[in-house]
C-alpha cells in the first residue's frame, strides 16, 4: 500500500495546536519560517514516501542477518541509509555549534513521524544515533566530542545504547558488564547486552555505543553504574578508522515485528572504551540520551498508527462486503456506519496523540531557547511533566489504532499479505522499550506529579481550563458541546490529581496507569478544540475538518476521564482485594 505522510495535519497542528510563532519569535530561530518549515516538511515527506516506505515491507519478510560476526542489514537498508546522510536528515534537530541544522524539536518530531510510518524499523537507527549525539554532547569529554560528534552528526557514524543485561532489564541495578581501567586511560569492558536495537549492521562506517559497566570498586545498585563509549572500530589519531573492537553481535533476536531492525545480543571481551560522564553517573547521563528517545517512541505510535490508518482507509474504500446503507448495491465498506465509526476513531485518536507529542517538544523548545528565565523554567517543567505521557500515551494509541486497522481490513487483515498484520506487529514494541508503559505512568506519579506537590500539573490544568474558556467565548452549539465535554474531562484530571496526590504509594501506583490515561486524554481534547478554534479564527481552510475531529472527541474519548475517575478513587483495593492464588482459577 502507500503511503501519503499527512503533512497539512502537522503543519496545521504545529501553527494553532502549540503555538509553533513562540519558538520562530525566539532569536535563536530568528530565520525559521512557516514557508521554510513547510519545504522541510514536504521534503521529509518526498524521501519518507518514495525512499523508506518501499522497503517496509520487504524489510519485515526479509530481516537483518549474522555471518561470521557481522550484521547484513535488509535488502536496499544500506542504500537508503546513505541517501538519509546524504540528504542531511540526520542534522535536523542538532544544534549548529554541533553541526546540525538546530530546527526545533517540534518540526523535527513532525519530520520523524513521517520517517518512523514510512518504515520505522528504519527509523530506529537515526533516532538512536540522535540521543547518543545529546548523551555525549553533554557528558563527553572535549577529546572525545572532538573525536566522534562529527561524524555521528551527520550519520556517517551511527550510535547504539547498551543497558539491558539477561538479568537486568527495566531495573538496571543488576547490571554485570564490568569496566577495568587500563594505562593509558582507557578502560577494558567485558560482559553480555541484550536488546541492543541496531547494534551492528552494514549501513554506517562506524557505530559508537554507550554501554553501562561497573568499575571494579563501584557501589552495588544503580549508584554503582558508570557510562562508556566503545566504538566498533577504533579511531586512528588522523580520524582513520583502525582495528575492530573487542566486541561482537553473537546473535539476532526473532521478534514479533520490526523485523528489518536488527536487535543484536552484544559480547564484550575486554573492549576498549572511555568514560562518559563521571564515575558511578552513569545513569544520569544515559537519561539524556533515553529522555529524548522516549519522546520519539511516542512519536514512533503516531507514525506507525498512521501508517496503519492510510491502510485501512484505502481498503475501506475499495472493499465491497454487505449492502450499504442508504447507496447502492456495490458501495464500498466506508459506507458501513460502524466502519465510519472506527476510521473517524482512528484519526481522531492519532490527530491528538499527535499533538501531545509536538507539545512536548515545543516545551523543550521553548525551555532552550527563550530569553525570559522563568519561561525557560516553566517550559523545562512542563516538558518533564509531559514526557511520560507522550512516550505512553503515542504507543498505546498506536498499538489501538492498527489493531483497529486490522479489524477494518476483516479476515484480509489477519492475512499477512495485506501489510495491515505488520503495523500491528511493529506497533507493539513501543509501549515496552525505553521504559515500559508502567514506568512512565509511575515516573509521572512519583517523579513529576507527587516530587513538586502538583504544580506542574496544577499549572497545565490552568491551560486547559483557558481552552475551555475559549468555547465559552463562542457562540453555536458546537462550542457549547465543546466546552461542556472538555470542562467536565479537566474537573475529572483535578479530581484524579488530588486523590493521587493524598494517596499512599500503594494506592497512588495502583492507579498510575489510568491517571496517565486521563491526562492524555483530556490534553488531547483540549489541544484538538484549541487548534480548531485558533484556525477558524485565522481564517485556516482546514479548520472546519479540525472542528469535526474535536467534536468526536468530546463526544466519544472525553467521557472516558469519567470512568476512569470511578477506578482512581478505588484505588490498590479492587486491585489487591484479589488473592493472588486465585489468579490461576477461582
Amino acid at each position: 500500500m502507500s503511503f501519503t505522510p499527512p503533512v497539512n495535519a502537522m503543519h496545521y497542528l504545529l501553527k494553532h495546536a502549540v503555538d509553533i510563532d513562540r519558538i520562530i519569535d525566539c532569536d535563536q530561530h530568528a530565520e525559521l519560517s512557516h514557508d521554510l518549515i513547510g519545504d522541510i516538511l514536504e521534503g521529509a515527506a518526498v524521501f519518507s514516501r518514495d525512499v523508506l516506505a518501499p522497503l517496509n515491507g520487504s524489510g519485515d519478510q526479509n530481516p537483518a542477518q549474522i555471518k561470521d560476526g557481522n550484521v547484513k542489514s535488509s535488502p536496499g537498508f544500506s542504500k537508503a541509509y546513505q541517501d538519509w546522510v546524504e540528504g542531511g536528515w540526520q542534522t535536523l534537530s542538532i544544534e549548529p555549534e554541533a553541526g546540525g541544522m538546530g530546527l526545533p524539536q517540534a518540526v523535527n518530531s513532525a519530520a520523524a513521524e513521517m520517517f518512523y510510518a514510512a518504515n520505522m524499523a528504519f527509523g530506529l537507527c537515526p533516532m538512536l544515533t540522535s540521543s547518543a549525539v545529546k548523551a555525549i554532547s553533554a557528558h563527553a569529554s572535549e577529546e572525545l566530542k572532538n573525536i566522534y560528534l562529527e561524524k555521528m552528526v551527520s550519520g556517517e557514524w551511527s550510535g547504539a545504547m547498551n543497558l539491558t543485561e539477561p538479568q537486568a532489564g527495566s531495573d538496571l541495578g543488576p547490571v554485570r558488564t564490568k569496566a577495568v581501567p587500563n594505562a593509558d586511560g582507557s578502560y577494558a569492558v567485558s560482559g553480555q547486552k541484550i536488546f541492543i536495537t541496531w547494534g551492528d549492521h552494514d549501513c554506517a562506517d562506524n557505530i559508537i555505543h554507550l554501554v553501562l559497566a561497573r568499575l571494579p570498586d563501584a557501589p552495588s545498585g544503580s549508584k554503582g553504574i558508570s557510562l562508556f563509549l566503545c566504538p566498533k572500530y577504533l579511531v586512528n589519531d588522523d580520524g582513520s578508522l583502525g582495528n575492530r573492537n573487542g566486541f561482537r553481535p553473537i546473535s539476532l533476536e526473532h521478534k514479533l515485528g520490526i523485523h528489518g531492525s536488527p536487535t543484536c545480543v552484544m559480547e564484550f571481551e575486554g573492549a576498549t572504551g572511555w568514560l562518559v560522564g563521571e564515575e558511578n553517573r552513569g545513569l544520569a547521563c544515559m537519561f539524556t540520551m533515553m529522555n529524548e528517545a522516549r519522546l520519539f517512541v511516542g512519536v514512533q505510535g503516531v507514525g506507525i498508527g498512521e501508517r496503519a490508518f492510510q491502510q485501512a482507509l484505502q481498503f475501506s474504500q475499495d472493499r465491497v462486503q454487505g449492502r450499504v446503507i442508504d447507496q447502492e448495491a456495490g458501495a464500498p465498506i466506508i459506507g458501513h456506519p460502524d466502519v465510519r465509526r472506527m476510521l473517524v476513531d482512528m484519526k481522531t485518536r492519532l490527530m491528538g496523540a499527535r499533538a501531545i507529542c509536538m507539545a512536548t517538544a515545543a516545551a523543550g523548545d521553548l525551555g532552550a531557547c527563550h530569553g525570559d528565565e522563568d519561561v525557560r523554567q516553566a517550559a523545562h517543567a512542563r516538558e518533564a511533566l509531559l514526557t511520560p505521557i507522550a512516550k505512553a500515551y503515542g504507543s498505546d494509541i498506536g498499538v489501538e489504532v492498527t489493531s483497529i486497522g486490522v479489524q477494518i481490513h476483516g479476515g484480509m487483515g489477519f492475512i499477512e499479505e495485506t501489510g495491515a498484520a505488520q503495523h500491528y506487529r511493529d506497533s507493539r514494541i513501543a509501549p515496552i522499550y525505553e521504559g515500559t508503559n508502567g514506568i512512565q505512568a509511575m515516573d509521572l506519579i512519583g517523579r513529576k506529579l507527587r516530587r513538586d506537590g502538583g504544580d506542574a500539573m496544577r499549572n497545565l490544568i490552568q491551560d486547559l481550563e483557558g481552552v475551555a474558556l475559549t468555547c465559552k467565548s463562542q457562540s453555536g452549539v458546537v462550542f457549547d458541546q465543546l466546552e461542556a465535554s472538555l470542562s467536565s474531562g479537566i474537573e475529572s484530571l483535578k479530581t484524579a490529581t488530588d486523590i493521587v496526590l493524598n494517596a499512599d504509594e500503594k494506592h497512588a501506583l495502583s492507579v498510575a496507569t489510568p491517571y496517565l490515561r486521563i491526562a492524555g486524554d483530556v490534553l488531547s481534547g483540549a489541544l484538538l478544540i484549541k487548534s480548531a478554534y485558533s484556525g477558524q479564527k485565522a481564517g485556516d481552510p482546514y479548520a472546519s475538518s479540525m472542528l469535526g475531529l474535536a467534536s468526536f472527541h468530546a463526544a466519544h474519548i472525553l467521557p472516558n476521564a469519567n470512568a476512569l475517575l470511578d477506578a482512581i478513587r478505588q484505588g490498590s483495593t479492587p486491585i489487591f482485594g484479589y488473592e493472588v492464588g486465585r489468579l490461576a482459577d477461582l
